[in-house]
């Protein structure tokens, strides 16, 4: 089955999340499988002030783009196409954000 990542862009820090959007975070992976599809791994990143950004020989504090949302975290999971895919995305819960579906051209776990 092919795998998308979904990255998870918030406004609202993930200390600030109310407890129903946590709630409906841990239940996610059963609600994709319950949808035909399955989340294969996921993460949560940093606050955008303990990113490093590297431009050639150049580092900057902070994120490489600044914007309102941040990236809060990732998740991949498997669809059977794109479209079944973005309704699986559409169920991630976000307060202030949204979510972006890319098709992954390649998984590898380097352990």
């Amino acid at each position: 089955m092919p795998r998308y990542a979904v990255l998870l862009y918030e406004r609202v820090a993930p200390e600030d999340l109310p407890e129903e959007v946590r709630a409906a975070h841990a239940a996610l992976p059963e609600r994709v499988a319950a949808a035909g599809g399955r989340i294969v791994a996921g993460l949560a990143v940093g606050e955008p002030e303990t990113a490093t950004s590297i431009r050639g020989d150049l580092l900057t504090d902070g994120p490489f783009i600044e914007t309102k949302e941040v990236m809060g975290g990732l998740f991949i999971i498997e669809a059977r196409d794109l479209d079944h895919a973005i309704a699986l995305a559409k169920m991630t819960p976000v307060v202030e954000g949204g979510v972006e579906v890319r098709p992954l051209l390649g998984f590898m776990v380097l352990e």
